[in-house]
């Protein structure tokens, strides 16, 4: 191999690093921007409350995070009126 196609070859694999490398910053920026992230977190959320292949509500889940909800404010309720 000569000393001209050896340094092209050397130079394209360096470019095609460089591609590489530049695809893979921009998709690193677009998973941790902020916007991104909560989109994410609300589409993970509303997957446990909703079943993606009918669109139907999950009752048992709601069931259980509301149940989750009423028991820490009758705890809250309860502490309140024991200080008092």
């Amino acid at each position: 191999m000569s000393k001209a196609n050896e340094t092209s070859s050397l130079e394209r694999e360096i470019e095609e690093a460089r591609e590489h490398l530049a695809t893979t910053i921009d998709q690193l920026l677009y998973r941790s921007h902020p916007k991104t992230i909560a989109n994410r977190q609300l589409a993970s959320i509303k997957a446990h409350f909703v079943d993606e292949a009918t669109g139907q509500p999950r009752t048992d889940n709601i069931l259980k995070a509301a149940g989750g909800v009423v028991g820490v404010v009758a705890v809250f309720v309860l502490i309140r009126k024991v200080v008092r």
